[in-house]
């Protein structure tokens, strides 16, 4: 099975991924930051049980992980193929996930809630991730009692997630609006009808190769398909800014800076992390416009997201930084 980031929507190519994010805690159960051990270990069992070896249409078969025996080269390449949360990743303690055959559901079992259920599919499929969480959810709820209160809805360890516990998310390829200034503007915008704009990475990240999660903040007063249709209509219409946008550029000039992006992957012998990132986003551009019609659509994600430092490591064991820019650099030549 495919990762996300190989599928690419041929009529959204703009839209990189989808996510589908629920919260959910057990009910008579404290929160994560005040159980003991031995309750820790308890919920672990109880969701491993429920969960561990089940097969889900289009995803495969979900496996539980005993988080605290994974080497840390691999919590933090999870956390690159964006299969976890930094946070979780650094967290101390007993904690578990249940992911699937091809890394499109990740559960992050006792970060902030007992049960993160994350659904990531690659392009505009807001609907599809949704409806695949929507069955797992209706697996945990038959072997478990769910924290929900008939006003707040379910309940949650932070107070901005109550309601319905959902977020849901697209990444967005936008480097002429990055360049242009404009996203700043457009985040206010967005942040004025309950929306927000972050990196890469989520809340506190930067953006890297261009890249931007647009996400709903609004959870209490909403159905989530309600917040499923917001946010998709609030991102066709960003991307049309974009898409706009290109079409006003110099094609001369787009062309020159996208083929010395493609000729330097194809040619350099030290890449660094930041550096390639700025050239792939320049790549994925060409690949987009149809100038570069020889690059495999999927190709630039797949290089982003395989050759970050710790998706290195954890191939090939601890690195020197120069060494990981000459393996980098490597890996995308052979690959280009």
């Amino acid at each position: 099975m495919r990762n996300w980031y190989e599928n690419v929507d041929a009529l959204n190519p703009l839209v990189v991924s989808s996510r589908i994010r629920l919260a959910r805690n057990i009910k008579g159960v404290p929160f994560p930051k005040r159980m003991n051990t031995a309750q820790k270990e308890e919920t672990l069992k109880s969701i491993k049980d429920l969960l561990d070896g089940i097969s889900i249409d289009s995803v495969g078969t979900l496996k539980y992980i005993d988080m605290e025996a994974v080497p840390e080269e691999e919590l933090f390449a999870m956390v690159e193929r964006h299969i976890i949360s930094p946070d979780f990743a650094k967290k101390a303690g007993p904690k578990g996930i249940v992911i699937s055959e091809n890394e499109a559901v990740s559960i992050m079992l006792l970060e902030e809630d007992h049960i993160r259920l994350q659904v990531i599919q690659g392009g505009l499929k807001l609907n599809e991730a949704y409806e695949i969480a929507k069955k797992i959810e209706l697996i945990l709820s038959k072997g478990l009692t769910i924290a929900f209160d008939s006003q707040l809805g379910y309940l949650t360890e932070c107070p901005t997630n109550l309601g319905t516990g959902l977020r849901a998310s697209l990444m967005l390829h936008l480097p002429i609006l990055e360049g242009s200034g404009s996203l700043s503007t457009i985040a206010d915008s967005v942040s004025k009808i309950g929306l927000t704009v972050r990196g890469m990475y989520g809340e506190g990240s930067r953006s890297h190769a261009s890249l931007y999660q647009l996400s709903n903040q609004v959870t209490l007063g909403i159905s989530e398909q309600a917040a499923i249709d917001n946010l998709t209509a609030i991102a066709n219409q960003i991307v049309q800014k974009e898409l706009s946008a290109r079409e006003n550029l110099d094609k001369k000039a787009l062309e020159d800076s996208v083929y010395r992006a493609l000729g330097t992957l194809r040619y350099a012998r030290l890449l660094t992390s930041e550096e390639m990132m700025k050239l792939i986003s320049s790549v994925k551009l060409g690949v987009e416009m149809g100038i570069l019609e020889d690059i495999e659509s999927a190709l630039p994600m797949s290089l982003l997201i395989e050759t970050q430092a710790f998706s290195l490591q954890k191939t090939n064991g601890r690195m020197t930084p120069s060494d990981r820019d000459i393996l980098r650099a490597s890996i995308i030549r052979e690959r280009l």
